[in-house]
């Protein structure tokens, strides 16, 4: 009997702590209203108002692929970079600001599990809004071939740059500041890093907002939807940017 209620003290597999937690950061931002504006709503308003505003304009982009087709996979990389950058900076500055990345350090998770932890969370986000944008764009008339492979890793190595980037600015930057300028940077590269519409619409810039984490995984997904490939130069700059991302990181993170 004493046998029975013996307490037995230890911290549960690392697999379980990383799932619970994965689980908790999923939760917490999809009842945030904001998180939920920039991961979800946004990105269907792109859509709709991007193929609806293109059809009545007659909006040449020098291809023959319908607008909703060329719209669509770049949606989808506009979420990605939403998800990854802008909803992990805000909700980690706070999460900073408020101690609880802190507390969770005295935690038995360690470090290691803790960043699982967030980019398992950003992944099931994620799923969500393929799933979301993915019906939404079927509903305009979008009939995708894609080369799965490709799109995995164009969501992976987007996920992983700007994942990087993200906790950069939210370990440099307060909280409203981070807020700020996370904001500031989506909303520039929405319009203008080559993220929804294909470089062909920038022109002479073309070129060069293609060697942006945007550019690249904008490409990388239209590459993969639209041609049913893998477009490995653009992966190779999302994998350069995760890089220096992970570098800035690492060397100015701070936990409080």
């Amino acid at each position: 009997m004493s046998e029975t209620f013996t307490p037995k003290p230890g911290a549960a597999p690392l697999s379980r702590q990383v799932l619970a937690q994965a689980r908790m950061e999923s939760r917490l931002m999809l009842r945030n209203g904001e998180q939920l504006l920039l991961a979800v709503v946004i990105p269907v308003i792109v859509l709709i108002g991007g193929v609806t505003a293109g059809e009545h304009l007659s909006l040449d982009l020098d291809t023959d692929q319908p607008l909703v087709d060329i719209f669509t996979p770049g949606v989808i990389a506009l979420a990605v970079m939403s998800t990854s950058f802008t909803s992990l900076a805000i909700a980690t500055g706070f999460e900073r600001r408020y101690g609880v990345i802190k507390r969770l350090g005295a935690s038995p998770l360690p470090r290691s599990g803790l960043l699982a932890g967030k980019v398992g969370a950003l992944l099931l986000v994620q799923l969500l809004q393929v799933i979301v944008i993915g019906a939404v764009g079927q509903l305009l008339g979008w009939t995708p071939e894609p080369e799965v492979l490709g799109v995995a890793l164009a969501i992976a190595f987007g996920t992983a740059a700007f994942a990087s980037l993200g906790l950069f600015v939210a370990g440099v930057f307060r909280a409203e500041a981070t807020l700020a300028v996370a904001n500031l940077i989506y909303l520039l590269l929405m319009a203008g890093g080559a993220v929804v519409l294909p470089l062909g619409a920038y022109g002479a810039f073309g070129p060069i907002v293609r060697w942006l984490p945007s550019g690249a995984l904008g490409e990388a997904m239209r590459t993969a939807f639209i041609d049913g490939e893998v477009a490995w130069r653009d992966l190779g700059v999302l994998a350069a940017w995760a890089v220096v991302g992970t570098t800035l990181t690492a060397r100015t993170f701070k936990w409080e």
